[in-house]
């Protein structure tokens, strides 16, 4: 589906960052935790502050949390970086609330919005301007994904409901299949207008290509990278300290 308005457009950075992060632990939220000597956050920030086609940076923070002089460090910069207390109780609503923040500033309803978890901080300028370049040219929005490669297995429903280890019931063929990533692109008033409409209708939507889904696009799937994985469990967190530390960043 085209945007209509793609002629002269540009493209900001959209960073929501509200959540806790429990399932890492910890006394801050985990986008704001030392990761290899920096607060996780500064990576992503640092990839869009390289990425040339990127004009400015939104994060969307908890109110309670806006006020806290770790982001006073982060908003050094070549390009504007705002820190709103647009934060929401879920992932959809801060990135609505950010959305329309922007949109309240001035910034064009026809510009691209890149959407980016806090924690992939293996994102890297050259994966965004990746991104940027195949949506601009399609005028089409899209997102960093991977091809799934393992197997993958449905459990049965009866022993996971009894609270028994569960037991594989079959496999799911893999092709066709890819495994989601962000940045995620699309028109600044499109993506908002299709959060409000997700959100008030109660949608399963769990990142905005499903919100654009449910209103008719079919989103390109950009190939990403395996180092611009989530950090969610312990586990991933010493993974990614290994590859940002192997990186020299």
């Amino acid at each position: 589906m085209d945007s209509g308005n793609h002629l002269i457009t540009k493209c900001h950075a959209l960073l929501p960052t509200a959540g806790s992060g429990s399932r890492l632990g910890g006394d801050l939220p985990k986008q704001f935790q030392q990761l290899a000597g920096r607060p996780m956050l500064a990576y992503a920030i640092e990839a869009f502050l390289q990425s040339v086609n990127v004009e400015s940076i939104w994060v969307g923070v908890s109110p309670g949390f806006i006020n806290n002089p770790i982001l006073k460090k982060l908003e050094q910069g070549n390009k504007p970086i705002h820190f709103l207390p647009s934060g929401g109780p879920t992932r959809q609503e801060t990135v609505r609330n950010t959305l329309a923040k922007i949109l309240e500033s001035g910034v064009s309803e026809n510009d691209w919005v890149l959407v980016h978890d806090a924690a992939r901080p293996g994102i890297t300028s050259e994966l965004i301007e990746k991104l940027i370049h195949a949506v601009k040219k399609s005028h089409v929005g899209g997102l960093l994904a991977m091809p799934l490669a393992d197997t993958l297995k449905q459990a049965d429903l009866d022993s996971t409901i009894a609270g028994n280890l569960p037991h594989a019931e079959k496999t799911i063929p893999r092709e066709h299949l890819w495994q989601a990533q962000t940045p995620q692109m699309f028109p600044l008033k499109t993506l908002h207008d299709a959060l409000v409409d997700a959100i008030r209708l109660e949608a399963d939507v769990t990142d905005e290509a499903s919100a654009m889904e449910l209103v008719g696009y079919k989103p390109l799937l950009i190939e990403g990278a395996t180092r611009n994985l989530k950090v969610t469990h312990p586990a991933d967190w010493d993974l990614m300290q290994i590859l940002l530390q192997t990186a020299g960043k």
